[in-house]
């Protein structure tokens, strides 16, 4: 390793926050007062530039990475310019844990900025041990920064995601540590309201999703596939104004009314919770699938915050999304609350357009499952899923009976959903459950290549009286057009394929309804 002075600081992280600590350790490295991890000192520097690669940059609105980085550049160069560091900000694409992440950091600052950053020239401050391990490897000298400070007796120097945690737990000694010039731009642009609201999201994994085993490409292509059949149901009830696509996915539905001419002068938002169908969203929309330009897509959770001012939207619709709150959060409560926060953002003569599935009227009945074909051997049953992936975990699924199928769910459904589904074998291809579990069941099984996801879903939780209640409770009036409603093809291809439900005396039991459409206005006037 050389010891002459280096021309570039290289400075790698996710930077959401850019601490006082950091902004001192930097000049004393400019000033030739620090020492690298051989303890060996750098000399002075002050013609140097500090490289601040914004790691994870393609990747925001979850835990790991709570702010966009384009604020975080922001965050970057207004820190640099008021404290006149001179410095470039290199945005580095997120990427899978890889032992060539240094590599990648650093081809991507000769990508983006131009310069060609080698251990000659080069110096690189960072505080993760495995991260310093692999620039070393390459050659760097390294500067251990929080690492190398002197603890004392106030304990270890507080990192930059310390700093954002206790923004997120709202202990206000964050303002203390960060620099004052990151704390003014947090504020500014409340992006401390934003760490806190994504840091306590109870329904949202680290990534940004509702689940981690859900497969999007073949969530999406379903979506997109049905989109035609939604926006027909839903297109006669909206309100033309501001139309609000709530759970949009990747945008399949507001595509579809992005073509219809009475909606040609109104602005499409989408709004989903999933990072991933999101940036899809807005892939699309790069691409020019949107026929309306006034087309706009945002991750947001609406149950965490309002989104958008009360009395401010003409139509909100929300289509398969419902039963997906229900299944992830608190169940009927977090239905009741949305239901409330949709009313409050809803205009006078504004609508609710809902579509989804729907339980039973009598979900506790008790009910014989009659599953046809070869049981399989009960003993072999239910089997341990966890750690499998999904196209291990879909063989699986495929190559069981009817009746297996049923054993396997029985376990993996209340593990994954909470629901109920307790099974009675009257003999080996006939269950006793209540009509509720039977329906749950029938309408998963055929997932098989979204399964252990599927099971997180409860699709049968409300009924259509839940539903009456829910909304009138929250000042909604019902239109006409507002029905249960029975889906006759999942009947005929999906619910009754080699399955049949029988009362205990053994007496057929017509199908129930599978689909609510609730077309839900607030009044014009109070």
């Amino acid at each position: 390793m050389t010891t002459d002075a280096p021309t570039h600081i290289l400075f790698p992280g996710r930077h959401h926050m850019v601490t006082s600590f950091q902004v001192e350790y930097l000049r004393s490295v400019l000033a030739g007062q620090a020492v690298d991890t051989d303890g060996l000192p750098v000399r002075p520097i002050p013609g140097a530039q500090v490289v601040w690669a914004v790691t994870s940059a393609t990747h925001s609105g979850t835990r790991r990475n709570p702010v966009p980085a384009h604020r975080r550049e922001a965050l970057v160069e207004r820190v640099s310019a008021v404290e006149k560091l001179p410095s470039l900000v290199a945005p580095v694409a997120d990427v899978p844990p890889s032992p060539r992440f240094a590599t990648t950091v650093v081809s991507s600052v000769e990508l983006t900025c131009g310069v060609r950053l080698t251990p000659d020239d080069t110096v690189v401050a960072c505080s993760t041990p495995a991260v310093m391990d692999m620039y070393a490897g390459l050659g760097y000298r390294i500067l251990p920064v929080e690492l190398g400070a002197d603890a004392g007796t106030e304990g270890p120097v507080a990192r930059p995601w310390d700093v954002l945690e206790m923004l997120a737990d709202g202990e206000d000694r964050w303002t203390e540590l960060a620099h004052p010039a990151a704390v003014e731009l947090y504020q500014r642009y409340r992006l401390d309201d934003a760490v806190r609201l994504v840091h306590h999201d109870p329904t949202v994994s680290s990534e940004g999703d509702l689940t981690e085993t859900r497969d999007y490409r073949t969530y999406t292509a379903d979506f997109d596939a049905a989109s035609d059949r939604k926006w027909s149901q839903v297109a006669p009830y909206v309100v033309p104004g501001r139309v609000v696509d709530l759970g949009c996915a990747a945008g399949g539905l507001l595509e579809r009314a992005s073509r219809a001419p009475e909606l040609g002068e109104s602005d499409l938002y989408g709004v989903d919770v999933s990072r991933h169908l999101v940036a899809e969203a807005e892939h699309r929309k790069a691409q020019g699938v949107f026929a309306n330009p006034n087309v706009f897509f945002a991750q947001r959770n609406l149950l965490r915050a309002p989104v958008f001012p009360p009395a401010s939207v003409s139509t909100t619709l929300t289509v398969a999304l419902t039963h997906e709150i229900s299944s992830y959060g608190d169940g009927r409560a977090d239905l009741e609350h949305l239901a409330r926060r949709i009313y409050e953002h809803t205009a006078p003569g504004g609508v609710w357009v809902l579509s989804d599935v729907l339980g039973p009227d009598d979900p506790d009945r008790t009910v014989h499952l009659h599953l046809d074909g070869d049981p399989g051997d009960p003993a072999d049953l239910p089997v341990d899923l966890t750690g499998w992936d999904g196209p291990r975990v879909a063989r699986f699924i495929e190559g069981l009976s009817p009746a297996g199928r049923l054993r396997q769910f029985a376990q993996d459904f209340p593990a994954a959903s909470g629901g109920a589904c307790d099974v009675r074998w009257v003999d080996d291809t006939t269950a006793e459950l209540t009509l509720r579990a039977a329906m749950e069941f029938l309408c998963t099984r055929d997932y098989t290549d979204s399964y252990l996801s599927e099971c997180h879903e409860r699709f049968c939780d409300l009924t259509y009286d839940d539903w009456v209640t829910i909304l009138t409770d929250a000042g909604f009036v019902l239109d006409a057009a507002s029905e249960p409603w029975r889906n006759e093809w999942l009947v005929e291809h999906r619910l009754s394929v080699g399955a049949r439900i029988l009362d205990t005396a053994g007496t057929p039991v017509p199908w129930p309804s599978t689909h609510v459409l609730a077309v839900a206005r607030r009044p014009a006037t109070a």
